[in-house]
């Protein structure tokens, strides 16, 4: 195939892709310039997101002189299992499912509740053989580390979905009058 033929299909391939609305994904772009993560002394979801978030997070209760967070999101529950959904005929575990599950909420530093408690959750599939438990130990942690990453960046990308917008457009309670 020659040059010129090369750069003409790549031209259209690039120009097909541009056409489709096909756009790499970005980092997320959240509505708030603070936000506070509770619990703040953790690792697990809470620690990965308050250290994915970078300089935006804010303590919930700042010092002195210190400013208030825009928004704070309250990792209410956070569950890991292990369940057996394979066995052979002797009855020895072949596969498990690995799940995890929290729920979270997004509130205003009045105590609004912004986004109503939510649930995201996580599965992932495992095989197991005796003679490689150690390995399967180590895929374990993997996949669990997998998991919380995953849950991160939903997270993210619900927190950048919420319009604070929304909020103003609510109809205020009109005092009944008699």
């Amino acid at each position: 195939m020659s040059l010129p033929r090369r750069l003409v299909l790549a031209l259209l391939g690039a120009t097909l892709l541009a056409g489709c609305g096909f756009q790499l994904r970005t980092s997320q772009v959240l509505p708030f310039a603070t936000i506070a993560v509770t619990p703040e002394k953790t690792g697990g979801v809470a620690g990965d997101l308050a250290r994915y978030l970078g300089d935006k997070v804010r303590p919930v209760a700042p010092g002195q002189g210190g400013e208030l967070p825009e928004a704070i999101v309250d990792i209410l529950q956070e569950n890991r299992e292990k369940l057996v959904v394979g066995v052979n005929a002797s009855g020895q575990v072949r596969e498990y499912e690995l799940r995890m599950r929290i729920s979270f909420r997004l509130r205003s530093p009045k105590g609004d509740e912004l986004i109503a408690p939510s649930v995201i959750e996580q599965h992932r599939s495992i095989s197991f053989s005796e003679s490689a438990v150690l390995a399967k130990e180590a895929e374990e942690v993997l996949l669990y580390r997998d998991m919380q990453s995953d849950i991160v960046q939903q997270l993210m990308r619900r927190l950048a979905a919420f319009k604070p917008a929304a909020l103003a457009s609510k109809p205020a309670s009109v005092p009944a009058t008699e």
